[in-house]
């Protein structure tokens, strides 16, 4: 049990492009990156210590991994043969929506192409792999500050018979991706049998509150996570459930 979460946004990264050494842009925009608030406030830098979680964008990190394809401009649905490309499996089309599967295991709609907050000529894909691309940049700090940190790499999907967004995981680095509880007593006594908690994915919803959808702000440090939640695990293996346990497929 937690009992306080510090959740800090990280100001200060620069525009990112393909081939950036992210993971020192992200070091010294939390140790440099200031933010001035409405009233005139400068909040000093968030910096960093042991057993933080910084939660990064997907957009920075396929920016980093040159994972963008240039489209026309003008046309709207130029991105959509990407899609197919980038998908395994199409599950349902309605109008120009595509859900379908990606190669990574994940369900999402336009298998996570993305043209916003980029140039119009840009659409961005997702990385090829997530949980690697988290795994570089936790080794990448750990070299050059010597602080051991966890990395989860965050999109937004939508979730089905929900309304609205919320970010998720899609890689993660240094972090027990789910907490199993199976085999544990409840506050009664009672032993669970299903319960599993998705921390990565907690997590991951709870750093987008304070980056914001157009606020500029691709990482968040979250400060105060259980150190017994510290451990290596992947996102794609761990959260993905298998066809043979999924009751909608």
């Amino acid at each position: 049990m937690l009992t306080r979460l510090e959740i800090l946004p990280v100001p200060g990264l620069p525009e990112v492009g393909p081939g950036d050494d992210l993971a020192g842009q992200i070091i010294d925009a939390c140790l440099t990156g200031t933010h001035t608030d409405t009233a005139g406030e400068v909040t000093p830098p968030v910096g960093l210590a042991h057993h933080d979680v910084l939660v990064v964008s997907q957009k920075v990190v396929s920016k980093a991994e040159g994972r963008q394809r240039i489209v026309d401009p003008d046309d709207p649905l130029a991105h959509k043969p990407l899609v197919l490309e980038e998908s395994v499996r199409v599950l349902r089309r309605r109008g120009e929506l595509i859900i379908s599967q990606t190669k990574h295991g994940f369900i999402c709609a336009n298998a996570g192409i993305d043209r916003s907050n980029v140039a119009p000529d840009v659409a961005l894909l997702l990385p090829e792999d997530s949980d690697r691309s988290a795994r570089r940049i936790r080794d990448a700090i750990k070299h050059r500050t010597g602080i051991e940190v966890a990395v989860i790499v965050a999109d937004t999907f939508g979730r089905p018979w929900r309304r609205g967004l919320t970010d998720i995981a899609i890689g993660s680095a240094g972090i027990l991706p789910v907490l199993d509880l199976r085999g544990t007593a409840d506050a009664v006594g009672r032993e669970l049998h299903v319960t599993e908690v998705c921390i990565v994915d907690e997590l991951a919803g709870a750093a987008e509150l304070v980056r914001g959808k157009a606020d500029g702000i691709a990482v968040a440090v979250i400060r105060g996570v259980n150190d017994h939640w510290f451990a290596e695990g992947s996102v794609a293996e761990s959260i993905v459930r298998h066809p043979n346990e999924d009751l909608f497929r």
